[in-house]
């Protein structure tokens, strides 16, 4: 048995590891502010957890929350691209700096790993692909930004003292709890709940825009393979399937699953700044960590739409 912090353990990818984790039977502490993450994701584990609502920025939280913790898993962050274009300060406080003081209490407590959750975003506008690790990080945003520097300090810490890190760089994540009320909301989410209303979705331009999509639970077990591997410091891997499909593509396969054959989609105006395809090599962290997804596009999103058929209001 494991002792692991998870902080922004009450958000969508957080509470489902914190389900994982705990029904491997390990210990459980979530670090949370609850700015995005909401305490009723927790309800299933709630029993099995230790919840602490607190911030990265607070030095002196961080202290108690690492307390006795053998690996963390760094999730907490703003992750919304335009709000980190709204507000690049906020998220420079938490995503860059806040990054740095886990590091720092993770270092000072004797946690044994620090795993960090980073985003294809740093590749930016690049239009090569697959995406691969060797490629220059040319970060468009500040969200991207600030993940970019979680990542150095992650390696800063790897190289100079000994800290056991890895930094994965998340591609499309989908699953249960995945919010569709946030303004800014990703697709997956917002394209079921549309269906199960039986309205018609937003597809942005002409749909032809491809994305890597993985599975929430095997996102976690990446997470965990990585904090078992101390030996494996420093790296930084993609994380996705290495597959992409269409935005048209993904519609159909949701509107099967919801059984909304009815329901064609509405076209809009193209998203300006939005990235044409993304594709991920992972080649590494197969190669490395062992890693390799278990759900396919249709099985994960079976899963998926079959939570959010359970838990419609």
């Amino acid at each position: 048995m494991k002792r692991f912090l998870v902080t922004g353990g009450a958000g969508f990818i957080g509470s489902n590891l914190c389900e994982m984790l705990t029904g491997g039977g390990h210990r459980v502490r979530v670090l949370d502010n609850l700015f995005s993450g909401k305490r009723e994701n927790l309800a299933a584990v709630a029993d099995s957890i230790e919840f602490m609502e607190g911030d990265i920025r607070d030095e002196r939280a961080l202290k108690e929350a690492m307390e006795g913790i053998d690996y963390c898993i760094h999730l907490a962050a703003i992750g919304s691209v335009p709000l980190s274009v709204e507000d690049p300060a906020t998220t420079h406080e938490v995503n860059a700096t806040g990054t740095l003081n886990v590091l720092r209490a993770a270092l000072a407590a004797g946690v044994r790993k620090v795993v960090y959750a980073s985003t294809c975003a740093v590749y930016g506008d690049d239009p090569r692909l697959p995406k691969t690790e060797e490629m220059t990080p040319t970060p468009k945003t500040p969200y991207a930004t600030t993940k970019l520097m979680g990542e150095h300090y992650c390696a800063n810490f790897s190289d100079l003292y000994g800290l056991s890190t890895t930094s994965f760089r998340y591609f499309n994540v989908y699953g249960r709890r995945q919010d569709p009320a946030s303004h800014y909301a990703a697709v997956i989410p917002k394209f079921i709940t549309a269906l199960l209303k039986g309205e018609a979705p937003v597809i942005f331009g002409d749909g032809e825009q491809s994305r890597d999509f993985i599975y929430v639970d095997d996102l976690n077990r990446a997470n965990m393979l990585a904090a078992m591997a101390e030996e494996e410091s420093g790296q930084v891997y993609n994380l996705g399937t290495g597959r992409s499909v269409t935005v048209n593509e993904l519609f159909t396969v949701i509107r099967n699953c919801a059984g909304r054959l009815d329901i064609e989609p509405v076209y809009g105006e193209e998203r300006k700044g939005d990235i044409k395809h993304s594709r991920s090599d992972i080649s590494k962290v197969r190669g490395r960590l062992g890693f390799n997804p278990r759900f396919d596009m249709e099985r994960g999103l079976a899963e998926t739409v079959r939570y959010y058929e359970e838990t419609a209001p």
